[in-house]
């Protein structure tokens, strides 16, 4: 089918058809017997009080089930994930509270007053920053994802894991950041030409090390003080973080108190025995780095239902450590056919982009797929070529082809298509 086809045998329809036909779309809702209309509802709520004022917002209690699922190591308290609930969430800015969490060992409560940044090792001036002399610099914000090396790994597995698309996906989440470029801070330091690596390590108990790239650092790095507009809070690295755009989320540390330049990386557990995978070829990679381009249709998908036959809005997220997303194409038929889907603005480089294209189920089984492409041309894998790239020696980066299959019964489930 040819990109202006109003729609194709599987069901997918012209992305534009909200524009064009929004009076018939409003017709075919208006019609469905799930609407409630003013008579059904129990009470009016224009004529009781509301609730008074409160010092902080919190979620209506009827969106209770909207939280992140935590998976924790019961081996080691406080070493594990917890998972942002992609399925429940619109746009592209993940709530500060349902931000995906990595702990190895549990969230330390730091006094912000005292804590302090250095900055030493290969410099002219070794430094040493208070959170207050921080905040005098020039800050920058940037609106970009977050994801975890280790983001969709049950997806190795020979089977397909059941559960909702965002506690398979959700070790990623999308946030306004707010601080200090890194650069600013590296060049008041004085860098000596050696160095070309910067060693970071975090105030938690385990004291979390690992290297980045001192070109990296100076391209786009942030010394965050403040996620989606207020001051980080512990979980998200409380009162200072590193975010380091695109690439892997074991080098955006939380909880930031030391970076020193040095001439080679640290080889720390998490760049060794961690984050280095063996190949077919009996090659590892290591220093891997960027989060490839990735997409994910959040719904429909598992733990949503089909009531019936009709018109639904296919939507999902994409996005890619390389740059802008360029193109995201949905199948409704396991890939045999695509059509392009629209994308909502703004398209960020290394942030999510919200896409959507309606979809008219006939009641017939069907699987659905979405397909990204990136900015410098790099295409979202099937699951197959992943596979026989990387082999399943492997535990991160993955960023194949997500299918969902929708039973004749509206049932949704993950499969391997």
């Amino acid at each position: 089918m040819s990109e202006g086809d109003e729609t194709s045998a599987s069901g997918l329809l012209d992305r534009r058809l909200f524009l064009r036909r929004g009076l018939r779309w409003s017709a075919a809702i208006a019609a469905a017997p799930s609407i409630a209309f003013a008579a059904d509802l129990p009470s009016d709520p224009t004529r009781t009080p509301g609730q008074p004022f409160s010092n902080y917002g919190q979620p209506s209690p009827q969106e209770k089930a909207t939280i992140r699922w935590i998976s924790a190591n019961r081996a080691v308290a406080g070493n594990g994930v917890s998972w942002t609930p992609l399925h429940d969430l619109e746009g592209i800015i993940t709530p500060s509270g349902l931000h995906f969490e990595r702990h190895h060992n549990g969230v330390p409560q730091i006094d912000g007053e005292a804590h302090r940044l250095s900055v030493h090792g290969l410099v002219k001036q070794p430094l040493s920053f208070t959170i207050d002399a921080l905040k005098r610099y020039p800050q920058r914000s940037r609106i970009g994802f977050v994801e975890c090396g280790g983001n969709s790994n049950s997806s190795w597995n020979l089977e397909p894991l059941q559960t909702r698309a965002g506690y398979l996906h959700g070790l990623a989440s999308n946030s306004e950041w707010t601080g200090v470029p890194l650069a600013i801070v590296l060049d008041e330091a004085g860098v000596d030409p050696a160095a070309r690596w910067l060693v970071l390590e975090a105030s938690d108990a385990i004291g979390m090390n690992i290297s980045l790239p001192l070109a990296k650092a100076r391209k786009d790095c942030l010394l965050a003080l403040y996620q989606n507009g207020e001051r980080l809070r512990p979980e998200q690295g409380y009162p200072l973080r590193l975010i380091v755009p695109g690439w892997e989320g074991v080098l955006n540390v939380k909880w930031l108190s030391r970076i020193e330049l040095t001439t080679e990386p640290v080889m720390s557990r998490n760049e060794t025995s961690r984050y280095t995978e063996l190949q077919p070829d009996g090659r590892a990679r290591q220093f891997t780095f960027v989060m490839d381009v990735k997409s994910l249709i959040t719904s429909p998908s598992p733990g949503h239902l089909l009531s019936e036959k009709g018109l639904y809005e296919i939507r999902g997220l994409a996005w890619s450590g390389r740059g802008k997303v360029k193109k995201v194409e949905v199948s409704a038929d396991a890939g045999k056919t695509w059509k392009p889907a629209a994308l909502q603005g703004p398209v960020l480089p290394m942030s999510f982009t919200r896409f959507r294209i309606p979809w008219r189920w006939d009641g017939a089984a069907a699987t659905l797929q979405s397909r990204a492409v990136d900015e410098t041309g790099a295409v979202q894998p099937t699951r197959t070529a992943l596979v026989a790239q990387r082999g399943r020696a492997g535990y991160f980066h993955y960023n194949a082809i997500v299918s969902w299959q929708v039973s004749e019964d509206g049932e949704l489930s993950h499969v391997y298509a």
